[in-house]
């Protein structure tokens, strides 16, 4: 986290009015008008196998590609494969297999492959650069929350440490088959009940974990926010693997990054380092004004979202930008 930090520091500032979202506040993805009614949403992301079926892992980097458009209340349209693979040491039907993974979760989201780029590499790397659309006026950012706002998630927690515990051999990858399933699943049911309801804001939750992604929120936003420990979503053995000291490194380095603007008083120390980790195509945490929730949670139920917790609350900004309590 506090690596991308410095990186966007030293990008050049992007002076542009037809940029409507850019790198100042770390969102999800850049949204740059076209017309009065139009406007495109980029974004790129592609990483390293997490579990060893090939099939999921072309779904999982797929569908985490496109979340970055549905956080932003946009629609993808096109999408690009970008490739890194071992042609002398694995065989072609390997990197087909992840392909046709990521084809069938972008047929899902109703968007189309356009081609994309592969480079030899010497570990398998799979990911996609999407490209959506959005109208100007209802972009869902992340630096807009309002004191009074309620945190909805959208998917349980757990997969940074599921799949560390597969990758370990803590846990079998049979075990592991309800975070596949989260992972590969999309931000779209989110992402259209946020511009059905009109939300606040929003971001999804991956590479710097639940309360990570929640500090992008409110120091964009000026607030503080209070993540209820308890009332955020686990997937299964999650905590137990936890509290076995099975985790990925973004735990250590998120809450080093936050430091004392991260309180937690004496919230279970296992439950905060899982929503300091980092998850992969993690669901959408929205901030909605309390007469709205009601319909929020109704629209995500009827487009069969994942869950619809409501996780916290948005406060006025306090001493410290997180309470985990």
């Amino acid at each position: 986290m506090e690596f991308t930090a410095q990186v966007l520091r030293l990008m050049p500032v992007q002076r542009d009015p037809n940029i409507l979202a850019g790198a100042e506040h770390f969102e999800d993805a850049g949204v740059y008008r076209v017309s009065e009614n139009l406007a495109i949403v980029q974004t790129v992301d592609f990483f390293p196998p997490l579990v060893d079926d090939a099939w999921q892992f072309g779904r999982i980097a797929a569908a985490n590609s496109l979340s970055d458009v549905y956080a932003m209340g946009g629609t993808p349209i096109t999408a690009l494969n970008i490739v890194g693979f071992p042609d002398k040491e694995l065989p072609a039907e390997l990197l087909e297999t992840i392909l046709a993974g990521g084809a069938s979760t972008v047929a899902e989201a109703g968007a189309v492959i356009l081609g994309g780029h592969s480079v030899r590499d010497t570990e398998i790397k799979y990911g996609l650069a999407v490209t959506g659309t959005i109208h100007p006026d209802r972009i869902v950012a992340n630096n807009t929350a309002r004191p009074g706002d309620v945190l909805v998630l959208t998917k349980p927690i757990g997969s940074g440490v599921l799949t560390s515990a597969a990758k370990s051999g803590s846990l079998p990858e049979s075990e592991i088959a309800e975070a596949i399933e989260v992972m590969a699943a999309l931000n779209r049911p989110g992402g259209e009940a946020m511009i059905t309801v009109g939300v606040s804001a929003a971001t999804d939750v991956t590479g710097f974990g639940l309360i990570g992604h929640a500090f992008e929120m409110a120091d964009g936003s000026g607030v503080t926010m209070e993540i209820e420990a308890a009332a955020v979503p686990l997937m299964r053995r999650t905590y137990e693997m936890a509290a076995q000291g099975i985790l990925t490194r973004t735990h250590k380095a998120c809450r080093h990054f936050l430091g004392n603007r991260l309180a937690f008083g004496k919230t279970d120390e296992v439950l905060v380092n899982i929503l300091a980790d980092a998850q992969t195509s993690g669901g959408l945490l929205i901030s909605v004004p309390p007469a709205r929730l009601d319909r929020l949670i109704d629209e995500l139920i009827a487009r069969r979202a994942i869950c619809a917790a409501v996780v916290g609350r948005v406060l006025e900004r306090g001493a410290r930008a997180i309470i985990v309590a």
